[in-house]
């Protein structure tokens, strides 16, 4: 998986559907002023920034196993006490935070019980511990313009993953509650974004960013081109709006 790149090419490809599901994973969480919290899998920051900006840098602490993400959080939140790691195995103490969240996470962990699991750990009795993923399952994440595209071209293609770890509600629920925690219950949100042309869209699929950006890049040339070609006929030239489907789960430690 790629997600070795820049934090401004993540947020060029991602951010913009991300914030919006991160501010409202934060509400259903019930975040609020006193609190501590953790961010699990930050990323470049976008569900560090709707912490920070609810509780302020000395109450937010966030963890991301990739370099150049740890870095972009960093530098976009200073004070913020921002660590090189894994879900798995979280370098803080029992029952130290409030609420630990992971958004667009869980299906990328290696082992997600356990992750969630360790989020529940650090958090007190009590504390809420959440999560979000596309709808993968049902094809409505961010991308699923693209992956009809593909689907489109290349009939046999295998598209976009359906079957990971909380890509369907039932899955997601499930994690949390093998984790061990109680009362887990879920929602679905719905992000909305405006696209002001096709290309403001498009060029963010070309970054690598990814199983998406794998995907067109793996591609070649002329692929893209004749993706492209697709693309601009289904969508055309702009502005246009995709809405996008978020399972959201939550439990007490």
């Amino acid at each position: 998986m790629t997600f070795d790149v820049a934090g401004e090419t993540y947020d060029r490809f991602m951010g913009r559907y991300s914030r919006p599901l991160a501010a409202r994973l934060a509400d259903w969480l019930e975040v609020s002023p006193g609190q501590q919290a953790v961010d699990v899998g930050s990323g470049p920051g976008a569900l560090t920034g709707v912490l920070v900006e609810r509780l302020g840098v000395e109450r937010v602490r966030a963890i991301d196993p990739s370099e150049p993400f740890v870095a972009a959080c960093g530098e976009r939140f200073p004070g913020v006490d921002v660590r090189l790691g894994t879900a798995e195995s979280l370098p803080f103490g029992d029952d130290t935070c409030d609420v630990a969240a992971a958004c667009l996470v869980v299906h990328f962990m290696t082992d997600p019980v356990a992750g969630v699991a360790e989020m529940s750990r650090v958090t007190r009795p009590g504390g809420r511990v959440g999560a979000t993923v596309w709808d993968l399952a049902g094809s409505r994440a961010p991308m699923w313009p693209l992956w009809e595209a593909v689907a489109e071209l290349r009939p046999d293609h295998p598209g976009e993953r359906g079957d990971l770890p909380g890509s369907s509600r039932e899955s997601l629920v499930a994690i949390l509650a093998d984790a061990g925690l109680d009362d887990v219950e879920s929602v679905e949100i719905d992000v909305s974004v405006t696209h002001s042309s096709f290309e403001e869209w498009w060029e963010p699929y070309l970054l690598g960013v990814g199983p998406a950006g794998e995907a067109v890049a793996a591609l070649g040339p002329d692929g893209r081109r004749d993706l492209e070609s697709v693309l601009r006929r289904r969508l055309g030239a702009g502005p246009f709006e995709i809405t996008a489907v978020a399972h959201a789960a939550r439990g007490r430690a």
